[in-house]
């Protein structure tokens, strides 16, 4: 242990790190920290270290740059431990049976979130809530964020009651809408909560994550920071309908917030063009099976194109950078279409497209002669691989094709869209190396990628070797990530975190 007063201090004081390890590499090397950057990285005991140093022994574990999730709902993710858990809910009557359960411990509201839908041998109807539930409202998130299902108490109680009709589902906006009213909790208590996540995520080895949650996130990191949150660093997302204020207020992607000490800054413009694969409301080219005419059988357009490439414009002009959200191939074609018209000499690194799970061949050339960064969640397909062999059948050569858009020279950067997957990048990297989970057999190996390609594309342009110069961002590991099995990297054990060569997390 280096010690509760030394973890707890907030400046970034002369640090070596004495006998760690490179990854991919056996001998051991120390690295001296000063000022709250790498100074040296030296064979163990070659340099003296400054005076005054403390010291650190590092006994042989593996030194990483610190890891990034490129896409969480931190508020969301921290919310989830205090919700129903529907994740295994197998169909409707068992959601059902779960809530009932809640509704006898006598909740003002239940509140559920995980459910999957998209394999239920049975239909979520509103009756069938309503039978376990009485004058209790339930609304029931699912995994996706793209949908909600709700009893009639909770239609009532949120004013949705004519779009919740007979099946109690809320899809893509109306679900947004209800998913925002929950989250409006004290800042008190849902600061407190954002902090537990925090440091859990510190304790990960995450130093930073892109927060794309659907509020006015700036004010909320602002009073953060301010009352002493400095586990992470964050970029706050800004979606379309505070455009107006974010220019108001002269926000630019990569702008510190003035009295966070660097720790937040401003992200991307955040725009949700389709919908999801497990709701069926992922935008594709081909029709999902079994869903009539009158039911999306293409999935939802949530952004139109005349629409999103004036929106795409302002952002752009304002100094936001676009994070496009698109699932389904033909999203993903009209995404790129809209970026190209919007900027055609390309954005150079400046814009991502979230999730780019199935994508036209086509498509992956663009992606890179556009130099739009893939932000990509691997642990999606652990997920959904067996919503996509229904949904997507014959195309799933096409889903998440790690190898084919890295192979085509485009930027990929790895996250969890917490809280669909947990906030864990070493969950997210062993999805992209190994393509499984639970000893199910690989699923599309042939799109898996090279452990050293998913650690850097896990640490926000850092890449996977610490070097001097770089931000003392830093997480120490038990187990080498470029020659560890994809269920060691899922179980990775991290001794040290450090955030400019402060200490937020110590287990050594």
């Amino acid at each position: 242990m280096i010690g509760a007063e030394a973890s707890a201090h907030r400046s970034a004081d002369a640090l070596v790190l004495a006998g760690g390890r490179l990854p991919g590499q056996s001998f051991p090397v120390d690295l001296h920290l000063d000022g709250g950057a790498v100074r040296a990285v030296v064979p163990t005991g070659s340099v003296a270290p400054a005076t005054g140093a403390r010291r650190v022994e590092l006994d042989g574990g593996w030194v990483v740059p610190g890891l990034w999730d490129r896409h969480v709902h931190l508020s969301q993710w921290a919310m989830v431990s205090r919700r129903l858990d529907l994740g295994a809910a197998g169909s409707a009557a068992e959601a059902a049976t779960l809530v009932a359960a809640s509704v006898t411990g006598g909740a003002d509201e239940v509140v559920g979130f995980g459910y999957r839908d998209g394999l239920w041998p049975d239909a979520p109807t509103i009756a069938t809530l309503d039978a376990v539930s009485g004058d209790v409202p339930v609304v029931l998130v699912s995994a996706d964020l793209h949908s909600c299902w709700v009893n009639r108490a909770a239609a009532r109680r949120h004013g949705l009651a004519e779009a919740a009709g007979e099946s109690g589902i809320l899809r893509e906006d109306d679900c947004f809408r209800l998913v925002r009213e929950l989250d409006d909790l004290a800042d008190g208590v849902l600061d407190a909560w954002v902090d537990e996540a925090s440091r859990a995520a510190a304790a990960r080895g995450v130093v930073g994550v892109v927060d794309l949650e659907m509020r006015w996130n700036r004010d909320d990191w602002a009073r953060r920071a301010a009352g002493g949150a400095d586990a992470l660093r964050v970029r706050f997302g800004v979606y379309t309908r505070d455009l107006a204020r974010a220019e108001a207020e002269g926000l630019r992607t990569g702008d510190e917030v003035a009295g966070t000490g660097g720790l937040v800054r401003v992200g991307p413009y955040k725009v949700i063009t389709d919908g999801s694969l497990n709701t069926r409301t992922a935008w594709c080219v081909d029709p999902y099976p079994g869903l009539a005419a009158d039911e999306h059988p293409h999935g939802l357009v949530n952004v139109p194109f005349d629409e999103l490439v004036p929106h795409l414009r302002h952002a752009d002009r304002i100094g936001l950078a676009p994070a496009v959200h698109a699932i389904g191939d033909r999203a993903n074609e009209r995404a790129l279409d809209a970026m190209e018209a919007v900027q055609p000499g390309g954005w150079h690194g400046r814009a991502s497209i979230e999730h780019a799970q199935l994508l036209r061949r086509d498509d992956l050339a663009r992606f890179a002669a556009l130099g739009i960064v893939a932000s990509v969640q691997p642990e999606h397909a652990m997920d959904d691989r067996d919503v996509a062999d229904l949904y997507w059948a014959g195309r799933t050569d096409r889903a998440f094709m790690l190898r084919d858009l890295a192979a085509a020279g485009v930027e990929l950067a790895l996250g969890s869209d917490a809280p669909v997957a947990p906030l864990d990048p070493w969950i997210a990297i062993a999805a992209a190396v190994g393509r499984s989970r639970e000893g199910r057999e690989p699923w599309h190996p042939e799109q898996s990628i090279d452990a050293r390609i998913a650690l850097a594309a896990s640490t926000d342009g850092a890449g996977a070797r610490v070097r001097p110069g770089m931000v003392a961002d830093l997480a120490v590991v038990g187990r080498d990530p470029l020659a560890a099995s994809a269920d060691d990297l899922r179980r990775m054990p991290v001794a040290l975190t450090l955030l400019g060569g402060r200490v937020t997390h110590d287990a050594l």
